[in-house]
């Protein structure tokens, strides 16, 4: 059947109404949404370590809330996709500054790309996403954390020259476990060298951050090296707590360990004799200072940077070695509960 060009024209004439329609619908729906939020974190995870729901994310929200900030704080409990959907989610409500501790710099990148073509801003917390379009970096001097980590280490081992040590590091594909182990092999190299500590068989290894694997790793250092490992390097309290498991599980005594993040676990294997230090680093302090940057930037304040690392400004808070002879300013910071670490066996070592 023939069709008319007047039947074509009036076709024609209802799509285009029917495509500015809802072309306008479209448009009435973007133009009258109103923006939920200003800020938005993202956190990585619970298992790398119990920091960022304990403290983290208490600190981030009552800043926040003190300043006026509409802000939301999601976890993406490991999972990169998750995050990223975080993200978008993030923007959908209207939020301008993202504060975000990523999972690894691929995801880190394409998060950031998206928040800056949106017309927000990044702040790396935590940790450094090498490379990318972050306006921001607020953490401590990682390289620092390293540094008291290995100074740490050698003056427990400082009497038994040609101790046998085993490093357990973070992960290979966090910036800050990379910047840890620059800190630490800046001190133990050189005594490896002088033959003043010797480096366990198979005793330098990377973990993914999980204990889990931790363990596996260490048990199998201690079966290449036939249980002689006099210290132990561990990146975190997780991976030290790991070496505590392998240690009493074959009937062995205490070594030289280090650790950081000083959670109460932690802290009592200080007190016990189990672990030597872990590093304290004030998250309610990196918590404020990422918070106030964050404020800064949503009010049009001034913001000021201390440092830069990687090309990024940075903010870099610095970190504290915590043994026996000083963990109570644990307890009077307000970081942990005195009646979390001494408590059941643990309090007859609290004085």
């Amino acid at each position: 059947m023939k069709v008319s060009s007047r039947t074509n024209l009036l076709a024609g004439v209802v799509v285009l109404v029917a495509a500015l329609v809802a072309s306008g619908t479209a448009a009435a729906r973007v133009s009258t949404h109103k923006a939920s939020i200003q800020a938005c974190v993202l956190l990585p995870d619970t298992a790398s370590s119990a920091r960022y729901e304990l403290f983290d994310r208490p600190y981030l929200a009552a800043a926040f809330k003190a300043a006026g900030i509409a802000a939301t704080i999601d976890n993406a409990q490991g999972d990169a996709q998750k995050q990223r959907s975080q993200a978008d989610g993030c923007l959908t409500n209207g939020a301008k500054v993202v504060l975000l501790d990523q999972l690894d710099p691929a995801s880190g990148a394409s998060i950031t790309n998206a928040v800056v073509a949106a017309g927000g801003k990044v702040i790396d917390y935590d940790r450094l996403v090498v490379g990318s379009k972050a306006s921001y970096y607020v953490s401590f001097d990682n390289v620092k954390v390293g540094v008291l980590q290995g100074k740490g280490l050698a003056a427990a081992l400082k009497s038994k020259k040609g101790a046998v040590v085993a490093e357990l590091n973070g992960g290979i594909t966090d910036n800050n476990a990379k910047l840890f182990k620059q800190g630490y092999d800046s001190v133990l190299n050189p005594l490896y060298k002088s033959g003043a500590l010797k480096k366990a068989v198979a005793g330098d290894q990377w973990t993914d951050w999980s204990a889990t694997k931790g363990l596996t790793i260490f048990e199998q250092m201690l079966a290449r090296n036939s249980n002689n490992i006099n210290g132990v390097l561990a990146a975190n309290d997780g991976l030290a707590g790991a070496v505590v498991s392998a240690l009493k599980n074959h009937g062995l005594k205490p070594v030289a360990l280090t650790g950081q993040d000083a959670t109460p676990t932690g802290v009592q294997y200080i007190v016990a004799g189990w672990q030597t230090g872990t590093v304290y680093k004030s998250v309610k302090k990196e918590a404020a200072a990422a918070a106030k940057l964050a404020i800064d930037l949503i009010k049009g304040n001034t913001v000021t940077a201390t440092a830069k690392v990687s090309g990024t400004p940075s903010v870099l808070l610095t970190p504290v070695w915590i043994t026996k002879a000083n963990y109570k300013l644990l307890f009077t910071d307000g970081f942990v509960k005195k009646s979390d670490v001494c408590k059941g066996t643990y309090a007859q070592f609290c004085k």
